[in-house]
């Protein structure tokens, strides 16, 4: 394990293309698990210049039954697409919440999956698909986060509390952090290089508005990362291309799942290659992942290593899964095989008791779309895979 290095995360900002497709599907997955806690949901978006697409497999009481739409359901998609765009802060002539394009396409989900998911008879809910999930943790910053990821997240987040705020009404929607920090001993003392690139409205196209701009960013810099940070003012680069007037789904295409990286640990950690938004919690893509992290985030919050990575995998129907995998990349001080044993016994790891653990059947999907599904605030049943509650329990089950 090294201890010396430089390492590299970015985020990107509620406004990006691909970030609005991920709010967009979880809009989806809220509004219909609101109506039925066991809707099952697989929505897909694509924006581009003023067009929004749905496609998927959707299936539920009082949403999708019999094959046909229940009264009203049409008009709610729609409407729920549009308040998050809105929400967003899309108002461009090439992208408008009020007057883009609008196409459904969602479906009813296959029998065949529904019948290898559902629970029948003796049979158990088995996993929506197969696959595998990673979970990861690391005590090099109070959200028990990689460093690099938590501050690339961070500083997209005060810009747009900034432009929602109206303190800086240059900025527009779209956005890209990048971080570059050096760890000494393993830990991160400091920033090398710093990126920004930001939409920013008509005014600021020219020398002074692109200063202007520049002065903003590094004011946000200065306020998120700790003091004596930053690093020498050549290596920081806001909107090294020059002008960045035109964004978000005008500029760019989007469509759900692509920012899988950001969306997890920013590269610190492997990803088994599957997206969370515009998934309903049967699909362990999403559920799984969720458990991992609570698990591996416990293992380091009871100060039994100070990184843990935790492989779970599943087969598409099948309840158990079929492997648990623990690393404490050397800095544990339990034996891996102990905690592969004693994890699956504190929380049981098939889709419905993750689903019922960490009380995953309820319309809390719209705010992990942004900054990150992993590192924030446990609330209620907000994001309760970030909760330390198995401390106690797990110190118990090793010593």
């Amino acid at each position: 394990m090294r201890q010396s290095f430089i390492f590299t995360s970015e985020s990107v900002s509620e406004g990006h293309p691909d970030k609005v497709a991920d709010q967009i599907s979880d809009a989806i997955v809220d509004l219909f698990l609101a109506k039925d806690p066991e809707a099952r949901v697989a929505c897909e978006t694509m924006t581009t210049t003023n067009k929004v697409v749905l496609a998927g497999e959707i299936r539920g009481r009082g949403i999708y039954e019999n094959d046909r739409w229940a009264p009203g359901v049409l008009d709610e998609i729609e409407a729920a697409v549009r308040a998050t765009v809105k929400r967003i802060g899309y108002e461009q002539s090439g992208f408008h919440w009020q007057t883009f394009d609008f196409s459904n396409n969602l479906h009813g989900q296959s029998a065949h999956i529904a019948m290898g998911v559902d629970e029948s008879g003796n049979k158990d809910e088995g996993a929506g698909d197969q696959g595998i999930m990673f979970g990861y943790a690391t005590d090099e910053t109070p959200g028990l986060m990689p460093a690099t990821l938590y501050y690339s997240h961070k500083i997209l987040e005060k810009m747009a509390a900034d432009r929602h705020a109206g303190t800086a009404p240059f900025l527009e929607p779209d956005a890209k952090s990048q971080v570059t920090l050096q760890y000494e001993n393993g830990v991160p003392v400091r920033a090398t290089a710093l990126v920004v690139s930001t939409q920013h409205s008509a005014e600021l196209s020219n020398e002074a508005g692109q200063a202007k701009l520049r002065d903003y960013v590094k004011g946000v810099f200065a306020e998120v990362l700790p003091e004596g940070w930053l690093p020498e003012e050549k290596a920081i680069y806001v909107n090294p291309t020059g002008l960045f007037e035109i964004g978000g789904p005008d500029g760019d295409a989007g469509l759900t799942g692509r920012k899988i990286i950001v969306d997890t640990y920013g590269g610190a950690a492997p990803h088994g290659g599957g997206a969370f938004s515009g998934k309903d919690p049967t699909k362990v893509d999403r559920s799984a992942a969720y458990v991992a992290r609570y698990l591996a985030k416990n293992v380091v919050a009871a100060g039994l290593a100070k990184r843990c990575t935790i492989q779970l995998s599943y087969a598409i129907g099948v309840a158990e899964p079929l492997s648990v995998y623990v690393d404490l990349h050397g800095t544990g001080t339990v034996d891996e095989s102990k905690l592969e044993a004693a994890l699956p016994k504190l929380v049981r790891l098939t889709p419905k008791g993750i689903r019922e653990h960490l009380r995953l059947n309820a319309p809390i999907y719209s705010k992990t779309a942004a900054y990150g599904h992993f590192g924030r605030d446990p609330e209620g049943d907000l994001f309760t895979w970030e909760k330390t509650d198995l401390v106690e329990q797990l110190k118990q089950a090793v010593g």
